[in-house]
């Protein structure tokens, strides 16, 4: 078994051969065009998952990973791989004469700015070190350790009825409908609930030994992120934290199962649903992604910036790329399908003495790379992957004009400001039962306390 998850591991590294040779730039390139700046949009490493305690930990009779973080923190090992990720990059605009090596940052050149989560404040913290091993560079961040930075909160901050319907609409709408694309994940599903043996777990007592989803529910508000409960949330939690647990365990092995890349990939995809449905319907990122869709767009202006690393969540990542018609490639050599864990969403700004163009990848660090801590270099780099723009077309050297970019943000952007935003009502559920905007599957509005007070996402015999 362990032969043949070196060899699933060997044949994946082959199939990706060539990926960084796509898009490294060559002796012509160079002639044309010079980097002016590097505007790079990071997702955290890895971490513990979310919460300790969590219902993720019933739904199994196994012991899980020894994490080496709290809940929700960067772990060990993420904090290694990200230092090395910031060497690859210092190496990189290095070669390309945006910055000497050993740079101290000099006035506002460089900006690192995280959201106050300690797993995004400490993933900018390492990325430096390996990116400015030379400058004790001072990490921005607005509030207190684990608070949520509103730029980085993918809330809805405004909200009517008819905004509000027309984004569950596109929920409704997204591959088929929620119950259609989770009813396409059950073989997955099945699969996991043998992983972790849940008919021998502690949740099994009260007769929960399945996954299910008819009971998926929307809650879209404003001043918070949309949200998704009922059963399939637990579904996502166990499906992230077994893929933590891949990643910092070095193996393809699940609680004694050997599992394929291919089965690895569908898991993964059980959680790419929760998100998807989330976060990448358009309506919705125009909303949640304002904030860093705005200052992505204010950086692409500058002319005294070098380089600005912002650190957020995979959130982020799809809703902006879902508010201004990123379309992320299919992965290789990852486990996640778009984002992968530490992806960087890289916007190159370049020059030709004349105009100006951008260059959008997303860079990642292989599985194989996150498991072997892969010291990264230029002759060893990690994925980097071409992310194209819808009704957008790039030049023969796979540049887009700035001017062209810089219409399809402001374009974004004026579709948030034509929301209306109705004035927010404090109300007491007992007193108006239609005020909390609950939707299930089929898109039919639901009474808060038709549901009792159990509107977290779980059936009560797993919150008990």
């Amino acid at each position: 078994m362990k032969l043949k998850a070196v060899i699933n591991l060997a044949l994946l590294c082959f199939v990706a051969q060539g990926a960084w040779s796509q898009t490294k730039r060559s002796d012509d390139f160079h002639a044309k065009y010079e980097l002016k700046e590097v505007v790079v949009m990071s997702r955290h490493n890895i971490r513990s998952p979310l919460t300790s305690g969590a219902t993720y930990q019933r739904i199994t009779p196994n012991e899980w990973f020894a994490w080496t973080s709290p809940g929700s923190q960067l772990s060990l090992r993420g904090g290694v791989l990200e230092t090395e990720m910031g060497q690859f990059f210092r190496k990189w605009v290095v070669s390309e004469g945006l910055l000497p090596d050993n740079y101290r940052p000099d006035g506002e050149e460089v900006l690192f700015y995280a959201n106050s989560r300690q797993r995004t404040f400490a993933t900018a913290k390492y990325f430096s070190a390996g990116f400015l091993p030379f400058a004790n560079v001072e990490i921005t961040h607005k509030y207190d350790e684990d608070k949520m930075d509103p730029v980085f909160t993918p809330k809805f901050t405004k909200m009517n009825d008819t905004y509000r319907q027309k984004v569950l609409s596109e929920i409704l709408a997204l591959n088929g409908g929620p119950q259609a694309w989770m009813a396409k994940q059950q073989p997955t599903l099945m699969l996991m609930e043998e992983v972790l043996d849940m008919a021998h777990s502690p949740a099994a007592k009260n007769d929960t030994t399945h996954f299910w989803f008819d009971d998926t529910q929307f809650k879209i508000e404003k001043d918070d992120e949309p949200r998704m409960t009922g059963g399939y949330t637990v579904a996502n939690s166990a499906a992230d934290a077994l893929v933590l647990q891949c990643y910092e365990s070095e193996n393809f092995t699940a609680f004694g199962h050997e599992l394929t890349t291919e089965q690895w990939r569908a898991i993964c995809a059980v959680k790419e649903v929760y998100d998807g449905l989330l976060f990448t319907t358009h309506s919705a990122a125009v909303n949640i992604a304002y904030p860093l869709v705005s200052r992505i767009r204010e950086e692409l202006q500058r002319q005294d910036r070098k380089f600005l690393f912002l650190c957020g969540h995979d959130s982020n990542l799809a809703s902006i790329g879902a508010a201004v018609g990123l379309q992320f490639p299919e992965t290789e050599r990852a486990l996640e399908l778009h984002t992968p864990i530490g992806s960087k969403l890289v916007f190159e700004k370049w020059s030709d003495g004349k105009d100006e163009y951008v260059a959008v990848n997303l860079v990642y660090q292989a599985v194989d790379q996150l498991q072997g801590r892969t010291m990264l270099s230029l002759d060893v780099p990690p994925m980097v992957k071409s992310v194209t723009i819808k009704g957008l077309t790039a030049n023969s050297d796979g540049l887009y004009r700035l001017s062209d970019i810089d219409a399809r943000f402001v374009e974004a952007m004026n579709e948030y400001d034509a929301i209306e935003d109705a004035p927010t009502l404090i109300k007491e559920v007992k007193a108006d039962h239609q005020s909390s905007a609950i939707y299930n599957l089929h898109g039919k509005r639901l009474n808060a306390l038709q549901h009792g007070v159990n509107i977290v996402g779980e059936k009560k015999m797993l919150v008990n």
